[in-house]
């Protein structure tokens, strides 16, 4: 999730050269963040991180989801293909217990 991703501790298991690039990227931000907050010159970069973190994770979740509807549907009713997708009952099984 995006609080793990800030605070370092996402356990993303995709290409190592963007973990690289997205942590260094992040590194860079954080250090800017802590240069420019006298108080938070003594901390090391992981707890800048997590300050930054419980600082503003509501704006955070303001922004992601400020066009957000009102009674979301968060799990996808439907399954199959494309063209001949096919009702769920309330969990993951299809009609036919296809997935």
């Amino acid at each position: 999730d995006i609080g793990d991703i800030i605070r370092g501790k996402d356990l993303y298991r995709g290409d190592n050269k963007e973990n690289k690039q997205l942590q260094q990227k992040l590194k860079n931000i954080f250090q800017n963040i802590q240069n420019k907050n006298q108080d938070l010159k003594g901390l090391s970069l992981d707890a800048v991180r997590e300050y930054w973190w419980e600082l503003n994770r509501e704006k955070v979740w303001k922004a992601l989801t400020c066009h957000a509807p009102k009674d979301p549907k968060y799990f996808g009713r439907t399954c199959g293909d494309l063209k001949e997708p096919s009702q769920t009952h309330e969990n993951c099984r299809c009609i036919g217990e296809t997935v």
